[in-house]
């Protein structure tokens, strides 16, 4: 008679699986809450204190690691000497390992949960159990997923048993499992114990769908999110519209970022290709929304939209009126959801403004390695501001030049942004040169750029950024400063009585 070790924290779908085992014939061995499940479900288990021949102790800290467990899940069974040390101390083969483990993950989200009650939910015999019967696929099946209850208990009624590549499958799955499983155990004690930079780096993601493709049709792509993802569109939630692209999920991406730095006043983001065409401040979310459009009214037309305000009425019918690829809120009022499905292909997402904004650490893919960072959190009030030239900023041009900096944070640099009554009037992006940059940004902006500021990403190595300037009539800027010709600038701003403010800091996006 073959035999089953079943030991699970997920008992979803186990009784129906576990009753296909006893059905095919199987004998199973089952442990504490796992056991108990089943017998209230009529199905005979054998305790694994009857296997080890002792039995649990420390509060059920020890209960299968033990030579009758890991010798029959490793044994390989076409090696004589394997055999015979099996029947000479009379342990007996364990077929099939179901097992998932201690909700690790889940306890850390838990309100008040403790450091103690954390550390009780690290599985030890689960992972060593699982990693044994993996080790050893050519002549076992391991199953850590509920969700393959079903292929295994198929092959077992087709074939007799699983096919060697199922098995294969499943070990791999397995692996991935601990892994992941271990990564947030190590990524907790990591961070509690003040490691920023450990020598290893260690991260897990879970899959949260396929994708069409990715940049281009030509490639294959998929969408993953953290083990605890934060205010991110990973944790968004999609109500309609067509699945989101490796493009979308970008945009998107940096959309929220955005967002991230508005908080608290009705503000709207429009983005294209990581890059914002627009952004909005206002009263209510129609008039952000109006700003929004009218900084870049063509940039935005297959764009992005994102907003920190419930979608009403007055802003749906207007939203629906251009082509948009997604728009991301906290909320949609039913008239305003009604209005925006009507256009069958536009995602409409929600998030949740209540989630934690700021990741600690900015990670980068390049070949073969990864770049982790500080996240750019820095943030710059008016007190931090040191103004340089000898007329200083109006208290008007001050809240228009602290929307510049929040802005130009988030534009690839070489950056230049242009902000006139609580919106961004020109944006000069991705540039090799700032003064280039500030052509673009002072081009897009035409006659809004009189009496506008300007926010550089970083500082002026010549005078020549503030000469347009003071060519488009934009009346101060904000910059870090740090330039060992910054006083040439500086003289350039007074011949032209534009006041500007050193920040102290930069804000470079590559």
């Amino acid at each position: 008679m073959k035999r089953a070790l079943v030991s699970v924290s997920d008992k979803t779908n186990l009784v129906p699986f576990v009753q296909g085992l006893v059905e095919l014939g199987y004998e199973i061995i089952s442990t504490g809450g796992t056991a108990k499940t089943l017998e209230a479900e009529g199905i005979k288990t054998i305790n694994i204190s009857e296997i080890t021949g002792f039995p649990e102790i420390m509060d059920g800290r020890v209960k299968t690691l033990h030579p009758n467990v890991h010798g029959a899940l490793l044994c390989v069974r076409d090696n004589p000497s394997h055999v015979a040390q099996l029947k000479e101390h009379q342990i007996e083969y364990i077929d099939l390992v179901c097992v998932n483990l201690y909700p690790f993950k889940q306890t850390l989200k838990k309100a008040g949960v403790t450091h103690d009650e954390i550390i009780e939910n690290i599985d030890i015999g689960g992972p060593s159990m699982l990693r044994s019967a993996s080790k050893n696929y050519r002549y076992l099946t391991v199953v850590c997923d509920p969700k393959d209850y079903e292929l295994v208990l198929d092959e077992l009624k087709n074939n007799g048993d699983t096919e060697l590549a199922t098995r294969e499958k499943l070990a791999a799955k397995v692996f991935r499992h601990t892994a992941a499983y271990d990564t947030i155990i190590a990524q907790y004690l990591t961070e509690k114990t003040g490691e920023k930079f450990p020598e290893n780096f260690t991260m897990t993601y879970e899959k949260v769908q396929d994708l069409r493709y990715g940049e281009n049709p030509h490639q294959e792509a998929a969408f993953y999110k953290s083990a605890d993802p934060k205010y991110s569109l990973a944790n968004a939630k999609q109500l309609h519209g067509k699945e989101l692209s490796y493009n979308n999920i970008q945009d998107g991406n940096a959309a929220i970022e955005i967002l991230k730095d508005f908080a608290g006043q009705p503000c709207v983001v429009g983005l294209k290709h990581m890059n914002p065409c627009g952004i909005g401040v206002g009263k209510n979310l129609e008039e952000a929304w109006d700003k929004a459009y009218e900084a870049d009214s063509t940039s935005i037309f297959g764009g992005i939209v994102a907003t920190n305000q419930v979608v009403d009425t007055p802003t749906a019918e207007k939203l629906s009126k251009i082509f948009l690829e997604i728009i991301i809120a906290p909320g949609f009022t039913d008239e305003a959801f009604a209005i925006l499905s009507q256009k069958k292909n536009i995602r409409l997402m929600t998030l949740d403004t209540d989630l934690d904004v700021n990741a600690k650490l900015k990670v980068t893919n390049v070949n073969d390695g990864l770049l982790v960072q500080d996240a750019d959190l820095k943030l710059v009030t008016v007190n931090d501001l040191t103004c340089v030239t000898e007329r200083k900023p109006t208290a008007q041009e001050l809240e228009q030049l602290m929307f510049a900096w929040k802005t130009v944070k988030h534009v690839k640099s070489n950056a230049i942004v242009l902000v006139k009554d609580n919106m961004t009037v020109g944006v000069g992006a991705g540039q090799m040169n700032r003064v280039g940059a500030a052509k673009i940004a002072i081009e897009q902006a035409g006659e809004k750029a009189k009496g506008s500021v300007m926010g550089s990403d970083a500082y002026f190595p010549m005078p020549d950024t503030v000469e347009e300037a003071a060519k488009a009539g934009i009346t101060a800027i904000i910059q870090p400063g740090g330039s060992i010709k910054d006083q040439l600038s500086v003289d350039e701003c007074n011949k032209h009585g534009i006041a500007m403010v050193y920040t102290g800091i930069r804000h470079f996006k590559h």
